[in-house]
């Protein structure tokens, strides 16, 4: 058994708030044995637009032909970035970057697409495991859906590992399960006998973000005071709610653009706001549905749990109590990233870290390539489901 080291997650979601998320860890693969600092790192101020670039030329593309050649330029770009960032944030919190025994780099997700039948899904990220490795002298472990993704599974999502580790720490038993609101929404729960069980819920601070930046109003609905405003057209809310994505069988996963801000087309922005926090709400509201058991608590992560609007919405159209992730000693906002560097940890100990009932894979595997300094990027073997 591998013993307990510090490790780092880097995240950057699919909202673009134009940050990193950097955690640092300590774990030994299995169990939480202490939170490190946590923190934001801006990018320089052309990255977001250049990522916003990237998603738009890869909806174009679709992954038919060559990739757009603007991803080159980005990946490398974003790497830097993030390398640098990683080591003077572990540096400042005084943590030497020789005492990171790995770092787990998830990069930008700038398409996903899920399996169909008789199709595999695909999936890219921009990041490049061996230039981190290479500029931060550490080991990487880096693009963490593909395998998942060939071996049949969605590839996403990737947190209900690390969710269950946090379960486990706080001792919650199979009346709760973990809701985290980013981009798109993803849900996950352990059953009496201890099988994990996760899926996308369906659009949750995505086409909210989009559709108050369109009308100029900011990055986001802050505090949902927006949609607050509005009235939410409950006949539209049940049309959207009857696309086949809701009813279809877990596993199952979603690209940020799957479900787009042009659904409120037509509302003012006020009600648009409304329309789209309901809808979020909703879908959370029919994932707890979907599962199979008696779910009596959800605890949120992720950005929308700042939005209380939406947490409102979500305890009303769940008909489930809705906590924060601070009731329970978590840090809400830090969740994707600790993800990251606990995947990391599991890679590195060979331990599994997607299974059948997170991704519909046929048998648990473990999560990513594994790089070393001076070395070639290692492809996941079938581990140890531990």
């Amino acid at each position: 058994m591998m013993a307990a080291r510090w490790f780092a997650g880097l995240m950057t979601g699919t909202v673009l708030d134009g940050r990193i998320d950097i955690a640092l860890l300590r774990t030994d693969g299995r169990s939480i044995c202490e939170f490190g600092p946590y923190g934001l790192v801006p990018y320089d101020a052309a990255m977001p637009a250049r990522l916003e670039e990237c998603l738009q030329a890869a909806r174009r593309w679709n992954f038919e032909g060559p990739e757009p050649a603007v991803f080159a330029e980005a990946e490398r770009d974003l790497t830097i970035a993030q390398a640098k960032a990683v080591a003077a944030f572990a540096e400042g919190h005084g943590i030497p970057l020789s005492d990171i025994a790995a770092i787990g780099f998830h990069g930008q997700t700038v398409l996903h697409r899920p399996p169909v039948p008789g199709h595999k899904g695909q999936t890219r990220q921009l990041g490049d495991g061996p230039l981190m490795t290479e500029i931060t002298g550490r080991p990487v472990v880096f693009d963490l859906r593909s395998a998942d993704i060939n071996a049949g599974g969605q590839g996403a999502p990737l947190c209900p590992c690390y969710h269950d580790a946090l379960m486990k720490f706080s001792r919650c038993d199979e009346s709760v399960a973990i809701v985290n609101l980013g981009g798109v929404g993803n849900i996950t729960w352990r059953d009496r006998d201890g099988r994990l069980f996760a899926f996308d819920t369906g659009p949750a601070n995505a086409p909210i973000n989009d559709w108050i930046a369109r009308h100029g109003l900011g990055e986001m609905d802050v505090g949902g005071r927006i949609a607050a405003t509005g009235t939410v057209d409950e006949d539209r809310l049940a049309t959207l709610l009857q696309h086949p994505y809701f009813g279809a069988p877990f596993p199952k996963s979603l690209d940020r653009f799957d479900f787009p801000a042009h659904l409120a087309d037509g509302s003012a922005v006020e009600d648009g706001a409304a329309l789209l926090t309901a809808f979020a709400a909703a879908a959370v509201g029919r994932a707890v549905a979907l599962l199979p058991g008696d779910i009596r608590r959800l605890v949120i992560c992720g950005g929308g749990r700042h939005n209380p609007t939406l947490m409102d919405a979500i305890a009303h159209r769940s008909g489930v109590r809705t906590d924060t992730a601070e009731t329970l000693g978590w840090r809400g906002d830090a969740i994707e990233a600790e993800c990251f560097a606990y995947l990391a940890a599991r890679r590195v100990a060979g331990l599994d870290a997607s299974y059948p009932g997170t991704t519909g894979v046929p048998a648990p595997m473990p999560a990513g390539r594994l790089v070393h300094p001076h070395g070639s990027a290692t492809l996941p073997a079938s581990g140890d489901a531990g």
